[in-house]
């Protein structure tokens, strides 16, 4: 076991990790947003470090999380391409194989418990789901809840959606472990659920160290809210949405105050990728938004706090991931990192202690799907790629975060040094926009004969047979 800072009675810290879905980084009052109410997470900034340049490793879920779990670029992992689909869909055959150690796995072979609550989306067949990789317990939805029996949209690229279309008009699973306990759950009611499933973890566990990994299904369409938090917001559902969770984590905080579990444990606060930019949603000062690779895609808010370890009110601007948490926790926890494999993150314990402490990061890779769309290293953006379509440009992030003017025609050397890191980076990951593939990726899990987790029964008393908002997305 490594070494790891232990508290006065030897113990090491708890490790809270908190994960929104589809939350932009201009969302936050702490990140300028005028638009949200979300007291308990500007607090936490205020008692911690907030990262202003923190990436999640694609600017969609499945791949975004099954990065953050593993500490490797999604293509490392067989995750850039789930049979020609972007995100994983109910009943796929494709996951998180068991060949793959998680975050939840090291920990909990250091000695930690180990808990998850919310949205998995790494798969949703047997050997795919929580409880197969190193959660001793989950509660939550296996995929995005916009996956379940809805009506159909009227506009848009899902509009012509057959009425026998299976895919989409299965029952949405809500899961206890590897069982479906309930379907078609009450959305609006869901994250509240989701805190009393997390209190009651956090006070078993009080004697031990643990890992709460409580990953949202805000704010991902569709918005179900409940009355009180609609009734208080000045951005409609999406801000009723921002505020329950920001409620959410008052009470995981309070929580630990009472239970005098706050200076023991990190506390992590992140999003799975960028806003989808619409109906409330924001990602400024950036550009662009979610299944993009411009800033805005992926550059997501990150807050870290610790008290005695991690200074509070404190800013950053070097660059880090969420890759980055997987070496990160294992060194402050006592776990061991895999040594027979790339792991893509880096150990940002010296940024957490040190206001002087530099990025640990040569370059960052900005992948969708399989293709190899944008690299930044330091200051320098460039793009490569946009959903296919080929372009070549240059930003400055640091003069020109919102990628407005395009600076190639005047820095032919910078051009000429990130091509180094892209030809670096397809070597190793490969690029289906140049026909490569990567010397060191690894396969994605497979089963021969997926089964649904759910199937509609017109007799079944489901609480809610159809939820009555199209949105998805």
């Amino acid at each position: 076991m490594s070494a790891a800072r232990t508290d006065r009675q030897g113990r090491r810290p708890n490790v809270i990790l908190v994960n929104c879905d589809d939350l932009g980084y201009g969302d936050l009052g702490c990140y300028g947003s005028t638009r949200n109410a979300t007291p308990a997470i500007d607090r936490l900034a205020a008692e911690g470090l907030r990262f202003d340049d923190f990436y999640m490793a694609s600017p969609v879920c499945s791949p975004s999380r099954g990065a953050m779990l593993t500490g490797c670029y999604p293509p490392r992992i067989g995750f850039d391409s789930f049979d020609g689909l972007p995100v994983l869909f109910p009943g796929q055959g494709l996951g998180l194989p068991t060949s793959e150690i998680s975050l939840a796995t090291i920990l909990r072979d250091a000695g930690y418990r180990t808990q998850m609550v919310g949205k998995w989306h790494c798969g949703d067949q047997p050997g795919f789901l929580p409880t197969d990789h190193g959660f001793d317990h989950w509660f939550g939805l296996p995929y995005s809840n916009d996956m379940g029996r809805q009506v159909h949209p009227t506009e848009g690229p899902l509009a012509p959606l057959p009425d026998t279309e299976p895919f989409f008009l299965n029952p949405l699973p809500l899961m206890l472990d590897d069982a479906v306990i309930e379907q078609q759950p009450d959305q609006a009611a869901l994250t509240e659920r989701y805190v009393t499933e997390s209190l009651r973890f956090i006070r078993d566990a009080r004697d031990e160290p643990f890992f709460l990994y409580f990953a949202h299904l805000y704010v991902h369409i569709p918005l179900y809210v409940q009355p009180r938090f609609a009734a208080g917001s000045e951005n409609g559902r999406y801000g009723a949405a921002v505020a329950c969770i920001d409620w959410a984590l008052a009470v995981l905080l309070h929580e630990l105050r009472a239970l005098g579990l706050e200076d023991d444990t990190i506390v992590i606060f992140t999003s799975d990728n960028g806003s989808r930019g619409v109906d409330g949603g924001s990602n400024a000062p950036l550009r662009g938004a979610k299944t993009t690779t411009w800033e805005g895609g992926m550059r997501v808010p990150c807050i870290v706090r610790w008290p005695g370890t991690v200074a509070p009110g404190r800013t950053t601007s070097e660059v880090a991931t969420a890759m980055d948490l997987y070496p990160t926790l294992a060194g402050l926890c006592g776990a061991e990192v895999p040594g027979d494999r790339t792991i893509d993150g880096r150990d940002l314990a010296p940024i957490l202690r040190d206001a002087d402490a530099r990025s640990p990061h040569d370059a960052l890779l900005y992948y969708w799907m399989d293709q190899l769309e944008a690299v930044r290293v330091g200051r320098w953006k460039v793009h490569y790629a946009k959903h296919g379509a080929e372009r070549t440009e240059l930003y400055d992030l640091e003069a020109d975060p919102a990628e407005t003017t395009d600076v190639a025609a005047d820095h032919p050397e910078v051009l000429a040094e990130l091509a180094r890191h892209a030809e670096a980076a397809r070597a190793s990951l490969g690029d289906r926009l140049q026909d490569r593939t990567g010397a060191d990726v690894r396969p994605i899990g497979r089963t021969s004969h997926p089964v649904p987790l759910t199937t509609y029964d017109p007799d079944h008393p489901y609480y809610l047979a159809e939820y009555d908002l199209p949105d998805r997305g």
